[in-house]
């Protein structure tokens, strides 16, 4: 079974497949910064900088998961699933007009998938 360092929940899934139907092509990103901090945003692909300090850590729903490499120091020992509530975050996420946003839930890495994801960025992101 392939590993993953983040899902996504059906119910959020499903208004990621609204999102791209309203607004095309669209990308996940976690900065930590201003706005929502460490809330992800869904946001229009070419609305967006992605630069060298952005990894990508898995594709969901069918559109990328980017982090921001500061904030993946922070989360990179967990696991991470996408999920959709009610209520308005103060971001620039295309699904803030529907009175929804999304959130992280988080579950610290087995020691297998620590192992796995360690390994694994040594490889290919050149992260210790």
């Amino acid at each position: 079974m392939k590993k993953s360092r983040v899902e996504i929940t059906p119910k959020a899934a499903n208004i990621v497949t609204q999102m791209i139907a309203q607004h095309g092509e669209l990308i996940f990103h976690q900065s930590g910064g201003c706005c929502d901090g460490s809330s992800p945003m869904l946001l229009p692909k070419d609305d967006f900088y992605l630069d060298e300090s952005d990894i990508l850590l898995n594709i969901i729903a069918s559109i990328p998961f980017y982090m921001n490499i500061d904030q993946y120091h922070y989360w990179k020992h967990t696991h991470l699933t996408v999920d959709i509530i009610e209520g308005r975050g103060s971001s620039f996420s295309v699904e803030i007009p529907l009175g929804l946003r999304f959130i992280i839930h988080s579950r610290l890495l087995t020691e297998e998938e620590n192992t796995y994801f360690n390994n694994l960025e040594k490889v290919t992101l050149g992260i210790d």
